[in-house]
């Protein structure tokens, strides 16, 4: 797959994990107010009313959507009713150190979802730009200091990030496979909308399934409000948006990459929040990062 890494693709694939960062945040201070699942499934509902006056039409029965239902249902399952749904129940019971580190994977799994199920061998530049970048998310997730790195333990949490992330990448080169119908494709708030539709389902079945366990508590207010406004608008439209952009524009191989930088702007964030100033292991994390970027990039 032809990748080409311009300021306009990395600004695409720069966008969407400065949104998801402040998503684990704010996913991270709703803890509480709202059952994981839940939080997921009103996110999307919120995200299909805001796009409805721009692709109302793919509902309309002789859409293109409903004879390619199948494929969109994947995509759907993966990237609406899945992946932030684990990321929201992890934070449950896991720490946000071990669910930044373990979701630091997702170059390793996004080329090993490449070459074993789509044919897209990694050369050594990857490797070597998938080395570069992990480096640099375990030097902002250990403050510099290695010891660290060696208490960490893994609980249930983690291993729904794990799964999370494994999702993500199915679902980054399902969107790069050929067959979508062209309307869809070249109209990104129909394409998304499809997506949307189909993932509510699922996304709906799973919190009906929340629900039922008991988990039903939820905290109305104007701080839950403004969350649910944030995940909505910034992580689930404008970030789902430019990211298929510069995945189309560089290759889920290569947008894997920008994908690391959500726990450096978290870190950043986190320290913003609690008034402290950025360390000089933030600055090397961030060159690491971007150098396994540039590796990676190169032909």
């Amino acid at each position: 797959m032809t990748q080409r890494l311009d300021l306009r693709t990395a600004a695409l694939l720069t966008i969407p994990p400065l949104l998801w960062a402040g998503n684990a945040v704010v996913g991270r201070l709703v803890t509480g107010l709202i059952p994981p699942i839940t939080l997921n499934f009103v996110r999307w509902l919120l995200a299909f009313l805001i796009l409805l006056p721009l692709a109302a039409w793919v509902l309309r029965p002789g859409s293109s959507l409903w004879p390619h239902w199948k494929r969109f249902a994947i995509v759907g399952l993966l990237g609406v009713g899945c992946y932030n749904a684990l990321q929201y129940l992890a934070l449950e019971t896991s720490t946000p150190l071990n669910v930044t580190l373990v979701a630091a994977s997702s170059p390793v799994w996004m080329l090993g979802v490449g070459a074993v199920f789509f044919g897209q061998r990694a050369g050594p530049r990857q490797l070597l730009g998938a080395l570069f970048s992990i480096s640099g998310v375990l030097v902002v997730l250990s403050r510099g200091d290695a010891w660290q790195l060696m208490q960490v333990r893994l609980v249930t949490g983690d291993i729904y990030v794990l799964l999370a992330t494994i999702s993500w990448a199915f679902y980054s080169w399902l969107l790069v496979r050929p067959g979508y119908p062209s309307d869809l494709r070249n109209d990104w708030a129909a394409f998304l909308m499809a997506q949307i539709v189909l993932g509510l389902a699922w996304s709906g079945l799973f919190a009906a399934g929340e629900w039922a366990a008991g988990y039903r508590h939820i905290e109305w207010g104007w701080p839950l409000a403004a969350a649910l406004a944030f995940v909505a608008i910034g992580p689930a439209v404008i970030a789902y948006r430019c990211w298929a952009l510069g995945v189309q524009r560089a290759g889920p191989g290569m947008a894997a990459f920008f994908s690391n930088l959500t726990p450096l702007f978290a870190a950043l964030m986190t320290a913003g929040f609690l008034g402290e100033l950025p360390h000089a292991y933030h600055l090397i994390a961030f060159l690491l990062i971007v150098g396994g970027i540039v590796i990676s990039s190169r032909r």
